[in-house]
């Protein structure tokens, strides 16, 4: 769309004077008004994204089309959420689904015998009258959002959520614990470090090693390195073992985080997800499970029901870095909200 020259430079002056301007959740109509070069631009050196003169010309094109793509979601009135830029907007969908498969459900034989050596794994978990609400965020028993980087190690994130969140309500001590001990020491538990694991097979391994050292004597570094347990200190967080929640059960599940945070797994490869901003998700994101996330509560929009889940994106992803997924969606039947249903469990002190 043609502009004139004046509009365009008090339209890129407006653009460069906020000093994240790529957050606004812009309608259709509203990207015709902007000076896009100035805001990829913006947007680039928020995220430290360095390009080659030929890359940068084709990772524009993609950032493009994923900001019309929000456009035209953003100017639907009839949907629940929003969408917006984040650090996965040079990705192509593809691209960004090789990015989200973090969890790995391989079910082989090293890791049919840890289980068969875990007897909590099959306790049953008794349903009870629940509250219509609950958030440990909000009570303080989750601690910040982490970031897993250019590593697919979401489930040492949902793992480590969910051993300090329920820790933290039995004792009430919040400690961050170490996601690059889980990463670097449990390859022998069938997990496989930045190429994707399973929250159960660390469950197991925090069990059996006596908890974990903190994040900040053992420090993230999104890559294998060496095990250090022996070395790196106290070990906090101790946990007797770990509940499967029955699979496809809604109403199990928030018996489950009634109780506490529980680790889960969604499909997190969808364009919805990737741009996901604000509101209650409630696209169609499919059941096949690749992203460890964690349930901190649950509770209802207006007339929409949800989980609070949190990511492990960082804070310029989603709210904050939390999800609204949707809780009395029917689109992927009993599997639940990009599958939320099919694999979820949580450790117990």
């Amino acid at each position: 769309m043609f502009k004139p020259f004046s509009v365009v430079l008090v339209l890129s002056f407006s653009v460069l004077a906020f000093a994240e301007p790529w957050k606004k959740e812009f309608k259709h109509d509203e990207i015709n008004d902007v000076n896009t070069s100035a805001l990829f631009e913006s947007w680039a050196t928020s995220f430290n994204k360095e390009y080659k003169h030929t890359e940068k010309s084709k990772r524009y094109k993609i950032w493009l089309d994923n900001l019309d793509k929000i456009g035209k979601h953003n100017t639907d009135d009839t949907q629940s959420f929003k969408m917006r830029l984040n650090q996965f907007a040079d990705m192509t969908e593809e691209e960004f689904g090789e990015y989200a498969n973090g969890f790995n459900y391989i079910n082989n034989r090293l890791r049919r015998r840890v289980l068969e050596n875990a007897p909590e794994s099959s306790r049953k978990l008794l349903q009870t009258t629940t509250p219509s609400s609950v958030d440990w965020q909000a009570k303080g028993y989750v601690t910040p959002v982490k970031n897993q980087g250019q590593c697919g190690s979401c489930w040492a994130f949902s793992a480590t959520g969910a051993t300090e969140c329920n820790v933290a309500i039995a004792t009430g001590n919040l400690i961050s614990l170490s996601e690059q001990q889980l990463v670097d020491c449990t390859t022998s538990y069938g997990n496989a470090a930045c190429n994707g694991g399973s929250m159960n097979l660390a469950f197991q391994y925090i069990r059996n090693t006596g908890g974990l050292c903190n994040s900040t004597r053992y420090p993230y570094t999104a890559s294998l390195g060496t095990c250090q347990a022996t070395s790196c200190g106290t070990k906090y967080d101790s946990i007797s073992g770990y509940i499967r929640v029955s699979q496809n059960n809604a109403a199990a599940l928030q018996t489950a985080v009634a109780k506490g945070c529980v680790s889960v797994a969604i499909q997190a490869d969808q364009a919805s997800f990737q741009f996901y901003s604000s509101g209650v998700l409630t696209a169609t994101c499919g059941t096949n499970i690749n992203h460890g996330v964690l349930v901190v509560g649950y509770g209802i929009s207006g007339t929409q029901e949800y989980w609070k889940v949190k990511n492990s994106w960082g804070t310029s992803w989603g709210m904050q870095g939390y999800v609204l997924l949707c809780k009395n969606c029917t689109a992927n039947g009993s599997s639940g909200q990009c599958g939320i249903y099919l694999s979820p469990s949580y450790p117990y002190k």
